[in-house]
């Protein structure tokens, strides 16, 4: 599975790592992700997603069912 947010997107990026003497080497910046449960009462079922801090921030904000339309709308989350 990729280091992707299934809310989000947020995604590894690419930047540099700079020493003292300013040498730059190529180096990643990954998401702060988590595998967390969800309950979706709708459909009275457990989820399993791989969501960043600030998705999980997002699910606590507009509530779980808002958040899976957008990122279904997205095509962030595929229906399995």
């Amino acid at each position: 599975m990729a280091k992707v947010c299934q809310v989000t997107g947020k995604r590894a990026v690419v930047g540099n790592n700079v020493s003292h003497s300013k040498r730059r080497t190529k180096r990643k910046f990954f998401p702060n992700l988590f595998v967390k449960r969800y309950y979706l009462p709708e459909e009275k079922r457990w989820i399993s997603l791989k969501v960043s801090a600030s998705g999980i921030r997002l699910i606590n904000k507009k509530g779980l069912t808002a958040v899976l339309k957008e990122a279904k709308e997205k095509g962030l989350i595929v229906n399995s």
